[in-house]
């Protein structure tokens, strides 16, 4: 099973196999795509996150029928004594009127346990899948991913989640460099700004494929119709 994508055909590597891949379904919390969490009050157009909910939750909900398929979700945020927030991050979130930490319409910005920090009720985990807490934007920094994954023998990721320029990119890089074989799809994804979005999709493509390479959820579905 191979799955049309831009640049080249994925996995390179021959036919997908669902024991040895996992789906990341990056940071889909309350704070980066629902009503008063922390893209809402930075001030950003919330409909440019929240647009990948429905693909993503279509790709899900296929992918729990196909036996073999690892799925991992994460959430970024801080411990409540913010011991783990960098200063300087915390200081960029309070030019912006959103500071980390602080109160808002659903809790704690960006903090651990808060409403906001949830996943959205549309892509709740199921029991078995797996859950991952991140202080940053990659996946995989101050994290058990990696252990994880080779412990299930995890070489192929498909990648979906917001943001595609920030935490999506950032956990793209750090897995490409860690030796995956990575495919970010383009409608499971959203940013804060649509022009980032693209230049971000754009930048897997460079080289033959630097980072992965680039598909559409249709295209997975349709390469998952023999399951």
């Amino acid at each position: 099973m191979q799955i049309t994508a831009s640049p080249y055909v994925w996995p390179y590597d021959g036919a997908m196999i669902p024991r040895k891949t996992a789906l990341m379904i990056i940071d889909m919390q309350t704070d980066f795509c629902g009503k008063g969490g922390y893209v809402e009050q930075m001030g950003y157009d919330l409909s440019l996150t929240a647009k990948a909910i429905k693909p993503i939750q279509r790709l899900l909900e296929r992918i729990r029928c196909v036996e073999g398929f690892t799925i991992i979700h994460t959430r970024e945020g801080h411990k409540p004594d913010l011991s783990d927030l960098p200063a300087n991050k915390r200081w960029r979130s309070r030019q912006i009127g959103a500071e980390i930490g602080s109160e808002g319409p659903a809790g704690r910005i960006l903090v651990r346990g808060e409403p906001g920090w949830q996943i959205i009720e549309d892509l709740a985990p199921e029991p078995g899948e797996f859950i991952i807490d991140k202080p940053g934007k990659g996946s995989f920094y101050a994290t058990d991913l990696d252990l994880i994954l080779k412990n299930r023998g995890i070489t192929h990721l498909i990648l979906t989640g917001i943001t595609t320029d920030v935490c999506v990119h950032t956990t793209m890089r750090e897995a490409n460099d860690r030796g995956y074989e990575c495919l970010i799809l383009e409608d499971c994804t959203g940013a804060t700004d649509p022009r980032n979005h693209q230049a971000a999709l754009e930048m897997v493509k460079m080289q033959g494929g630097v980072f992965g390479s680039v598909s559409h959820s249709g295209e997975v579905l349709k390469a998952l119709e023999q399951y």
